[in-house]
């Protein structure tokens, strides 16, 4: 079984279009995206109507779920709130549905164990995943969600850890990454005939000119572009 797990797409079509290529090319049996689907980016409609033609299953991040239920009473940081109320006015009656419609989380069921991938954390769509968190705290977790491996999307950085015989993930973020290198993240996982899960971390390029020119075109704010542009914050 290979899988490959996308999230933080942000609404960047160009970097979802390369992520689904090197999918491809790594030939799996199925791909998942993770959340933030929409936010920052400027490609909301089209982002969304290309992962509900691929059939892709989507896991909503906090930035969906504030879209699709009009909660932007909600605080986040910086920007954000701004860029959602923008991504509001592009989407239709149809991708709010599709946001509405989403799962909280997927699972898989393999030779080794569960795999189970959320955005945040089990009860918080919105937290981040502590790294460094004790052994038993990642473990009572675990347990609460019956799995062995867990995908928490949300930082923005790949990540991964060994806790016991589970494993901690963070897939890092196709569209926005913050690990210090422009392009897009993919997290490939493949199951061998022992159960054992494999990872490894991609980074594709694209082309984020064509990103940071939408961007600009609709005045969305220039940190935005900055931050594709880098692969991290200015500064």
């Amino acid at each position: 079984m290979r899988l490959a797990i996308l999230a933080e797409i942000h609404a960047n079509l160009p970097a979802l279009e390369a992520a689904l290529q090197a999918a491809r090319h790594e030939s799996v049996d199925q791909v998942w995206a993770v959340g933030d689907l929409v936010g920052y980016g400027p490609h909301p409609r089209q982002v969304l109507r290309r992962l509900d033609k691929e059939g892709i299953p989507c896991v909503p991040g906090a930035a969906d779920l504030k879209v699709a239920f009009a909660m932007m009473g909600m605080q986040r940081e910086g920007v954000a709130d701004s860029i959602l109320a923008w991504t509001s006015e592009q989407l239709s009656k149809r991708e709010l549905q599709f946001l509405r419609g989403l799962r909280p989380r997927q699972r898989i069921e393999l030779i080794g164990g569960r795999l189970t991938a959320l955005h945040g954390l089990p009860d918080d769509p919105e937290a981040k995943l502590d790294t460094e968190a004790n052994v038993r705290e990642i473990q009572e977790m675990f347990t609460k969600l019956r799995t062995r491996w867990g995908v928490f999307a949300g930082r923005h950085i790949p990540f991964y850890r060994r806790v016991g015989d589970g494993l901690l993930i963070d897939p890092g973020s196709v569209g926005l990454t913050l690990g210090g290198e422009p392009g897009a993240d993919v997290l490939i996982l493949e199951e061998d005939l022992e159960g054992k899960l494999n990872i490894r971390f991609l980074k594709v390029p694209y082309d984020f000119g064509q990103v940071i020119f939408d961007l600009t075109a609709w005045e969305l704010p220039p940190i935005v572009a900055e931050v594709i542009r880098l692969g991290r914050y200015p500064g």
